[in-house]
């Protein structure tokens, strides 16, 4: 009985030994991870996605994500090209394609890729104008990506994309800016605003030239104009009545039918009448030839 108590006190240990070293050497590596594992201090591969075992206290494994990181940069302060003090920040997207560069050739590649995009922003933004920051912002991404995926390439990490987020320039030059933009928009209202007076002008000279050849339309017209204004009932309306239309309408009368000439104020001449001989003093009503002394 002793000695099965040892064997199976000896069985038990090296279950429990056995399970230990087990539970030692599996690592589950997850689907967005690399497994990198080391031996001896040396990198003897890459272990994909899964349960994996490893020799315990030889083998040591360090996992390396490969999803996109977003690294955001923080807020360069530089003078462009045409000296004017701006403040950009932007965001970094990038993933690891190497991990074995990524640990290796490097010490820490989210340090490094976020130190060379602010050394490359900084860049960026001496070289470009004011204006190229403010609208050309697609160029400006693209050549910042290159700026920045250059180096990163010897260290097995891909640049995916990077965006400038946020450009701040001074307040005073804010208002400046506001300033020219107003000015801007008044000097194109006042163009169109000139355009179109031109081509009013053209179609009132075409129109008066027609109306000119018929002075019966200028009269419609002037009626016609008298009647709109008239339809609001917020004005007094003084016409004078033209002389010519009078005229025009005693042309269009048909001949044989009595007509009244209409006469203004300024054409009516009043009719002077010669005031009738007084008689002598002394003569009474007495004809002439009883005052001669003689009768007929």
């Amino acid at each position: 009985m002793d000695i099965l108590g040892v064997i199976g006190a000896i069985i038990g240990v090296g279950a429990i030994a056995g399970g230990v070293l087990t539970a030692m050497s599996a690592r589950i590596v997850a689907q967005y991870e690399k497994g990198l594992v080391f031996r001896f201090g040396r990198v003897v591969g890459t272990r994909d996605p899964g349960l994996r075992m490893l020799i315990p206290f030889i083998d040591r494994m360090r996992k390396v994500s490969t999803q996109i990181v977003t690294m955001p940069v923080p807020a360069q302060d530089g003078i462009t090209r045409d000296n004017v003090t701006v403040r950009v920040d932007a965001v970094v997207y990038f993933r690891v394609i190497d991990p074995v560069c990524a640990v290796v050739e490097v010490q820490n590649y989210l340090f490094a890729v976020g130190q060379v995009a602010q050394t490359s922003l900084r860049s960026i933004i001496g070289k470009s104008d004011l204006d190229s920051l403010l609208s050309n912002r697609e160029e400006l991404n693209k050549g910042l990506e290159i700026m920045i995926d250059s180096p990163a390439l010897s260290w097995g990490i891909h640049i995916d994309r990077v965006e400038i987020k946020d450009v701040s320039i001074p307040d005073a030059l804010k208002r400046s800016m506001s300033r020219q933009a107003e000015a801007e928009r008044e000097r194109r209202a006042r163009v169109i605003s000139a355009e179109g007076e031109l081509q009013a002008s053209k179609k009132l000279a075409q129109a008066g030239a027609q109306m000119s050849e018929s002075p019966a339309s200028l009269q419609l017209r002037l009626l016609e104009t008298v009647v709109q204004v008239a339809a609001e009932k917020n004005s007094t309306l003084v016409l004078p009545f033209p002389v010519e239309l009078l005229r025009f309408l005693e042309r269009g009368t048909p001949t044989g039918e009595t007509t009244t000439e209409a006469t203004t104020p300024s054409e009516a001449t009043p009719e002077i009448t010669p005031p009738e001989p007084t008689p002598a003093l002394g003569q009474g009503n007495t004809p002439a030839a009883e005052q001669d002394g003689t009768r007929p």
